[in-house]
């Protein structure tokens, strides 16, 4: 395993020369592009985090959180969970603090752990990706992708913990 990546190199290197690359020049072509890319996902990614330090400091998460307790019990969710899944489209490293919390609390082999971690690797940090992504594109209109990328999350935890009832 430790000769994967040296052979990936090897490999693109020599294909590079036999193609007659001038492979110092395209590599510094795309450090330049990197650079410019990683400066404009800066305030991109600067508003995601403004949001979600919003979005938790305001009581908004709590909030919510109370509110949707029942519906997602409706949907087979444990009530437990609801903070995870709100959390989890907006701060990855929130919502595994909270995993942590949920797992030292009930258990590693109970139900709620199960389905929280179920739930926390099937998930994605929907905002964050989406701000990187989309900024590279400058796509402007993002309220579909992440409506639908929202929609498809909520139904792969309900399925995640109908999956964790039955075995």
């Amino acid at each position: 395993m430790t000769y994967v990546i040296p052979v990936i190199f090897i490999i693109v290197f020599g294909f590079a020369v036999f193609k007659k690359v001038k492979i110092y020049d395209e590599f510094t072509n795309g450090v330049k592009e990197a650079v410019n890319f990683t400066v404009s996902l800066i305030p991109c990614l600067a508003a995601i985090f403004m949001m979600c330090a919003v979005f938790e400091k305001s009581g908004l998460s709590d909030r919510l959180t109370q509110l949707l307790s029942p519906v997602f019990g409706a949907l087979g969710i444990p009530r437990e969970l609801t903070k995870l899944v709100l959390i989890k489209p907006f701060s990855g490293s929130g919502s595994l603090a909270y995993l942590n919390e949920i797992i030292t609390k009930y258990g590693a082999d109970s139900y709620i752990s199960r389905c929280a971690c179920v739930c926390f690797g099937s998930s994605e940090t929907v905002f964050y990706i989406s701000a990187v992504y989309f900024a590279g594109l400058k796509v402007k209109n993002l309220a579909l992708p992440i409506a639908i990328v929202l929609i498809s999350t909520l139904i792969s935890t309900i399925i995640a913990c109908l999956l964790c009832r039955i075995m």
